[in-house]
C-alpha cells in the first residue's frame, strides 16, 4: 500500500495484473480493501472483480467508488453484463469473443464499447483511463486475448 500512497496526485494506476480485490474465497477483505482505498486518494485507481455482488462485497464496492477506487465488475458474457449492470453499484466490463473489434450491445440492449487499447496501436490503459471512470454507464468489452484466448473466447460466446 505504501508504493501506491507515494504515486503522485492524479496518477492513473490499476490494481493487480492478474487476480481480484483482497480477501478469501469470495469474500471481500473490507479492511485490506480500506487500506488500499486509503492509498488511493488523490490518484486515479482502479480494478476488476469476479468476486459475486452479495450485500457485504456490493457495499465494499460502493465504498470504494464513493471513495474514488473505481471497481469494475467483471462479466464472463453479455448476458451476465446485464445481471451486474443491473444492480447499478459499479461499472461493468466483460470478456467478448476474440474476434471482437466493434461495439455491440447486451441482450437487454445496455451498451458495449470494445477497450480502446485492444484495437488500437496508439491507445494503451495509461493512455485511455476509461476503466477507472466509476460512474460511466457503457460497459466495455474485452475480446478474449493471450494465452486462454479460446477458452475465453468459449465462455464469451456462450451468451
Amino acid at each position: 500500500m505504501s508504493e501506491i500512497a507515494k504515486l503522485p496526485k492524479g496518477t492513473l494506476w490499476r490494481h493487480n495484473q492478474a487476480g481480484d480485490l483482497p480477501g478469501m474465497g469470495d469474500a471481500i477483505d473490507r479492511e485490506a480493501m480500506a487500506g488500499l482505498v486509503r492509498a488511493n486518494r488523490g490518484k486515479r485507481g482502479y480494478t476488476y472483480t469476479h468476486k459475486p455482488m452479495n450485500a457485504d462485497n456490493a457495499a465494499a464496492v460502493v465504498d470504494a467508488i464513493g471513495q474514488g477506487f473505481a471497481v469494475n465488475l467483471s462479466a464472463n458474457d453479455l448476458a451476465h453484463a446485464d445481471e451486474l449492470a443491473a444492480l447499478n453499484i459499479a461499472p461493468v466490463v466483460v470478456v467478448l469473443p476474440a474476434d471482437a473489434t466493434r461495439a455491440t450491445v447486451t441482450p437487454q440492449g445496455r451498451k458495449v464499447a470494445i477497450c480502446p487499447a485492444t484495437i488500437s496501436d496508439n491507445v494503451t490503459c495509461a493512455t485511455c483511463g476509461l476503466c477507472a471512470i466509476a460512474n460511466r454507464k457503457a460497459i466495455i468489452g474485452f475480446p478474449a486475448h493471450g494465452a486462454s484466448k479460446r477458452k475465453a473466447s468459449a465462455v464469451a460466446m456462450a451468451s
